[in-house]
């Protein structure tokens, strides 16, 4: 699949583009953005508070089946709070292998339910594991849904060792990167506080993914891989 990096995405904005900047211009800064899969979940709100405390946004993909619906208060804060929200579908199905209706039931589905807590549709998804293809585009697109993949991966759903969660994203961390991690997972929320420190020493700002776009916005139905 073609794919765009949103650094690459960022320096071909038009000379008119105004999407709102985060914290800092991330085409002068050394940006990277910290986003969370599979949520809300009961770790989340302690998420929240050391996010709050450090003073970083991240991105949320959230799934609608028994996380957005059985947390309605925590998607509430996340609005309240500043950080992005997005799809990450209904059920966590690999829709590379579901028929079209039921792709955009699974895209739909949590749009709605993420609208109806929040007054807002998300304008950004990320697709379960990652795999996509030509027709999870084109319904992306019509949902007004960008998919966003990621550089830097804990794969924090192996293990519950918050130092080795931590060494995996410090190593991986780039400038204008994704990184993924997941707060459903017992050892990757106590990992976060660490991982923020360290890539702030090494002169990291924290953005969310459209401000590490801006000034260009997410393109519905194009794929983003730093």
């Amino acid at each position: 699949m073609e794919t765009t990096a949103p650094g690459s995405a960022r320096d071909d904005a038009a000379a008119d583009a105004k999407a709102p900047m985060g914290p800092v211009d991330c085409r002068k800064a050394k940006c990277i953005a910290l986003t969370f899969d599979a949520g809300p979940a009961e770790d989340t709100p302690r998420l929240l508070d050391i996010l709050k405390e450090k003073k970083v946004h991240a991105t949320f993909f959230l799934l609608g089946k028994n996380h957005v619906k059985k947390h309605p208060d925590t998607v509430r804060r996340l609005a309240a709070e500043g950080h992005e929200i997005a799809n990450h579908t209904w059920s966590h199905k690999i829709l590379t292998d579901r028929k079209p209706a039921e792709i955009r039931a699974e895209l739909e589905k949590t749009q709605n339910a993420i609208a109806d807590i929040t007054g807002r549709k998300p304008r950004l998804m990320r697709p379960p594991q990652g795999r996509t293809d030509d027709t999870i585009s084109g319904i992306c697109k019509d949902l007004g849904l960008s998919q966003i993949l990621w550089s830097a991966t804990a794969k924090d759903y192996s293990t519950t060792d918050s130092a080795l969660i931590r060494k995996r994203i410090v190593d991986q961390a780039s400038k204008d990167g994704i990184i993924l991690l997941h707060d459903i997972y017992k050892g990757t929320v106590p990992a976060v506080p660490g991982i923020i420190d360290t890539l702030k020493k090494r002169g990291y700002t924290f953005v969310t993914v459209p401000q590490l776009m801006a000034p260009a916005k997410p393109v519905p139905g194009t794929i983003y891989r730093p």
